[in-house]
């Protein structure tokens, strides 16, 4: 997978570290069920938001902090969330009709076209 992502985000994969492996080091997503351990779960119901998505240090890092505060604007925009709620700077939730890999492809895309 991170291959295909090298090759459809190349602005943003020339910034980060070429020994980037996995998706994980730049983006987390996480289906969202009731976990009552969970801290996030507080904020971010399972029942309004079907995915937490986390945006690592690494890609904070990468894009700068001026980019990194201006996503969840973009993302609020975009209709293929029906919902989305920033509960940390790092830290959506999002209600979508998308799997992971559609998820991953707006994240992305938004950055790699702010770059």
């Amino acid at each position: 997978m991170i291959e295909q992502l090298k090759i459809e985000y190349p602005k943003l994969f020339a910034l980060l570290p070429e020994d980037i492996s996995a998706l994980r080091y730049i983006l987390v997503i996480d289906e969202n069920f009731n976990d009552v351990d969970s801290d996030e779960f507080d904020d971010i119901d399972p029942e309004d938001f079907n995915y937490l998505v986390y945006l690592t240090d690494l890609l904070q890092e990468t894009i700068g902090r001026e980019l990194f505060l201006s996503l969840p604007y973009k993302y609020l925009e975009n209709d293929l969330f029906e919902d989305f709620h920033l509960s940390q700077e790092d830290l959506y939730g999002v209600q979508t009709d998308e799997d992971e890999a559609g998820i991953v492809k707006i994240i992305l895309t938004e950055i790699e076209k702010a770059l």
